[in-house]
């Protein structure tokens, strides 16, 4: 396939066929967009015991099994972190350009940051269960998925309460409302194992010095978003050398998806600092 490769890494929940630029665009773009589920999610088989770090691990053998030489990586939400993780490893020496990471945590341990400050209450409970009751987060989650299988709605369903304004005029869109649908119900196709040992590696020391990283780092991040809010990111901004960050003002959490494009052009541009998103605020 043709076009600069990038890896996307999905959210939590979440799976490879979760929301994408259209084939054209992405042809536009020149981008060979590259997907994958993480450990426990989907068709991918369970790592128990996995920690954010390791995903360096599973990028390092997608991309030695497709032959690339260079690639980028971007990661939305839960896929952050492991994104970033990519950033910070030694193993791509040459290889990895660049990298986007959307609307993401900080780890749980920030100094400095009220990490649960402005947080849906949904998203709470399972951090807090992760740190404080791993058998009441895996009953929880093992409910919910096995509520996805069975209606596989009722994800989203679930979090229409917590939506802030701005995110429900984004998850009201009937083809997005779709992509969500079918990424959840995927995600969780054999069991929830993904789903709860996410929660697990994100509630835990990462196992890598986010201030190690060298690569071009752009962090984004909407304004209103509830469940990462935006202080993540700034604090994630403190602690990566010369990272670059946008806050755009007036979108939340799922905006991500609507800005993946103009992240993807950043990405594919040999220079990313002449690149200019134009709908960012001020950071």
């Amino acid at each position: 396939m043709n076009g600069f490769p990038v890896f996307l890494m999905h959210g939590m929940p979440g799976s490879r066929s979760g929301p994408k630029p259209r084939s054209m665009i992405l042809h536009l773009l020149g981008i060979r967009l590259i997907c994958y589920d993480r450990p426990g999610y989907g068709r991918s088989t369970r790592n128990p015991g996995r920690r954010v770090v390791d995903a360096a691990l599973d990028v390092q053998a997608v991309a030695d099994h497709l032959e690339l030489d260079e690639f980028a990586v971007v990661g939305r939400s839960g896929g952050g972190p492991h994104a970033l993780a990519c950033a910070a490893s030694d193993l791509f020496t040459g290889r990895l350009t660049r990298v986007a990471v959307l609307v993401s945590p900080a780890p749980s341990d920030a100094a400095g940051l009220d990490w649960y400050d402005g947080m849906a209450p949904s998203n709470v409970q399972a951090y807090r269960e992760a740190t404080s009751d791993r058998r009441r987060l895996i009953e929880s989650l093992t409910i919910r998925a096995d509520r996805t299988r069975r209606d596989p709605s009722s994800v989203v369903n679930f979090i229409d309460g917590e939506l802030s304004a701005a995110d429900r005029n984004v998850v009201e869109d009937v083809a997005l409302r779709r992509l969500l649908t079918e990424s959840y119900a995927e995600a969780v196709r054999f069991g929830a194992d993904g789903w709860i040992d996410d929660a697990l590696a994100l509630s835990r020391d990462w196992g890598f010095d986010l201030s190690s990283i060298k690569v071009p780092v752009r962090l984004w991040h909407g304004a209103e978003d509830n469940f990462s809010p935006v202080a993540h990111t700034r604090w994630l901004q403190s602690q990566i050398p010369h990272a670059e960050v946008d806050v755009q003002p007036g979108v939340g959490h799922f905006a991500a998806v609507q800005i993946l494009p103009d992240i993807l052009a950043w990405l594919a541009l040999p220079e990313p600092e002449l690149v200019d998103l134009g709908r960012s605020g001020p950071a």
